[in-house]
């Protein structure tokens, strides 16, 4: 019982990843509210039942669950999320936004409703979760958040909306762990890697293009399952994890890792700053000017 007497709220709770999350919070103590828009991996429709198959699942364990079916993309609806919370189980431990959707299409064909539809979701949701989360638990001065981001943040073949945002709900995470530290609120980022729904859209093409271009090794696994992720969820919810806040966890298949902001590879200095010139003369000998990232291909 890792979570006994804390209450967590799950966006996107309804399906996969966050179904588990759910069902194991629940099995560890906690009092849990099942967010769920009930929609299509792309965003599209409305449907109660997933939300509502969670609790039930998570009740019929022994477990205490609540559903609530408003979108993360709106304040309003983000505000009721965590609300529910505190109008239900009187507080809120923990917040975990798993909530998304996919409109994969490549950059040069993809529409604006197609970007907007996804960072909305993904980018602004977290936003729209993390604000109220964030001004109660400064308030009380406890809780965790855990934002899901993804692998894909650092580029992902087919996915500039989807990569765009996951990378920003990266820079979201460390800000609002450093925001948040003097109040005694942790956050942190997760990089999963499950077989969902979510992933099964993918077609059989898209997926040897990212293997072969990007962190293949990281992304060729041959479990995949939800319910490992989950676990690393509620252990970073857990007070074993009560000094750990301003990482990024990738779990994928068998592979557990911490993930440091991006550092640089390699510097140079020019005393006084530097000038066209200085640049052009410098950087062959430095930098070198064959630079194709690992997942470019050559043309």
């Amino acid at each position: 019982m890792l979570l006994e007497g804390k209450v967590a709220v799950v966006t996107g709770g309804g399906n996969g990843i966050g179904r588990e999350i759910c069902k194991l919070m629940g099995a560890e103590g906690a009092k849990v509210v099942v967010n769920d828009l009930g929609s299509a991996v792309d965003g599209a429709g409305q449907s109660r039942a997933a939300a509502d198959q969670t609790v039930e699942m998570i009740r019929d364990a022994g477990g205490e669950a609540t559903p609530i079916y408003d979108s993360v993309a709106t304040p309003e609806g983000g505000q009721n999320i965590i609300q529910t919370a505190v109008d239900t189980y009187g507080k809120l431990d923990i917040l975990v936004h798993v909530a998304g959707i996919l409109r994969d299409r490549m950059v040069f064909n993809m529409s604006v409703e197609e970007w907007d539809a996804v960072i909305n979701v993904h980018l602004r949701g977290a936003y729209c979760v993390n604000k109220p989360a964030c001004v109660l638990m400064r308030q009380q001065k406890s809780g965790c958040i855990i934002n899901f981001s993804s692998i894909s943040g650092a580029g992902n073949s087919g996915q500039a909306n989807y990569a765009a945002a996951k990378a920003g709900i990266l820079g979201l995470t460390r800000t609002v762990a450093r925001d948040m530290a003097k109040y005694g609120v942790r956050a942190n980022a997760i990089w999963p890697g499950a077989d969902t729904r979510m992933t099964a859209t993918v077609p059989e093409s898209a997926r040897q293009i990212r293997s072969e271009r990007g962190l293949g090794e990281m992304r060729m696994s041959a479990i995949r399952r939800p319910e490992s992720v989950a676990s690393v969820v509620a252990f970073l919810a857990s007070d074993m994890a009560e000094n750990i806040t301003g990482w990024t966890v990738g779990i994928i298949g068998d592979r557990l890792s911490l993930i440091d902001d991006p550092v640089p590879v390699k510097t140079v200095f020019c005393e006084g700053g530097w000038t066209l010139d200085q640049v052009a003369e410098w950087w062959p000998e430095t930098f070198g000017t064959d630079l194709r990232h690992l997942d470019q291909p050559q043309q």
